[in-house]
């Protein structure tokens, strides 16, 4: 796809930490929307937000960078969950179908091979196994249904590009009591929750591992991207099993 040097690509992530090596060079602009201050990060090809953790908290952020800066294309960036036992962390995939779980509707993406679910809350183990099973979906995210739909409803198109954090056997530390209401992690009071409960210290290191892993593999899709904007009709040279997830 190639767009014209004025054009804008929006891409919607939920934390800093997911995209910090591709954005550190990126200016980075505050501005309000819909009485909510958002920091955007701009190139000459790109603007980015980091929105927050959570379909509503996406929403939000998709409709703010919309339309305030009007893009040719919106793109859902971030970490997801392995559903497929054979992703492995540090795997980035290009979804050509995004589910929401809460009602089982599906959107279509631009360009993929893979299909995406996206759930309200981190899945468990358990809850990986149920959601490969029930919409034969490869990863599972909370925020990339979201951004689609806002997308879809201003007939944008959408593209989704997800990093392998947490491969489908790896069971989450209890984050989701630490998430605030506006998306975001409340990193010191997870970290004091962790301090005192010395059962969790090697899931959560090795989750901070796994996220720096996929932030890296990430950011150079990002950023191949970014120099050339038709690799992004492109996309990881990767593809699922004909036999669906395990």
């Amino acid at each position: 796809m190639k767009l014209p040097n004025t054009a804008k690509v929006a891409i919607v992530a939920a934390l800093e930490r997911e995209v910090r090596p591709l954005i550190k060079n990126w200016r980075a602009v505050e501005r309000d929307y819909d009485g909510q201050k958002y920091k955007f990060f701009e190139n000459e090809r790109a603007v980015l937000v980091c929105g927050g953790i959570g379909p509503e908290a996406a929403r939000r952020a998709t409709e703010a960078i919309i339309n305030l800066y009007a893009p040719v294309l919106v793109q859902s960036a971030g970490f997801a969950g392995a559903l497929d036992s054979t992703l492995k962390v540090g795997t980035v995939l290009t979804p050509i179908c995004v589910v929401d779980a809460k009602d089982g509707s599906r959107i279509e993406a631009g360009v993929g091979h893979w299909v995406l679910v996206s759930v309200d809350h981190p899945a468990s183990v358990l809850q990986k196994a149920k959601l490969a099973e029930a919409y034969w979906a490869h990863a599972v995210d909370m925020e990339a249904a979201a951004v689609a739909r806002a997308a879809q409803a201003h007939d944008i198109t959408f593209v989704g590009l997800k990093a392998i954090s947490d491969e489908a056997d790896f069971e989450m530390p209890p984050v989701e009591r630490f998430i605030g209401r506006s998306g975001q992690f409340r990193t010191l009071a997870f970290a004091g929750f962790v301090a005192v409960r010395p059962w969790l210290w090697l899931r959560v290191i090795q989750l901070a591992k796994n996220s720096s892993t996929a932030a890296t593999a990430l950011c150079e899709w990002l950023a191949q991207q970014d120099h050339d904007p038709e690799s992004i009709d492109s996309e990881p040279d990767l593809r699922p099993s004909s036999e669906g997830p395990n």
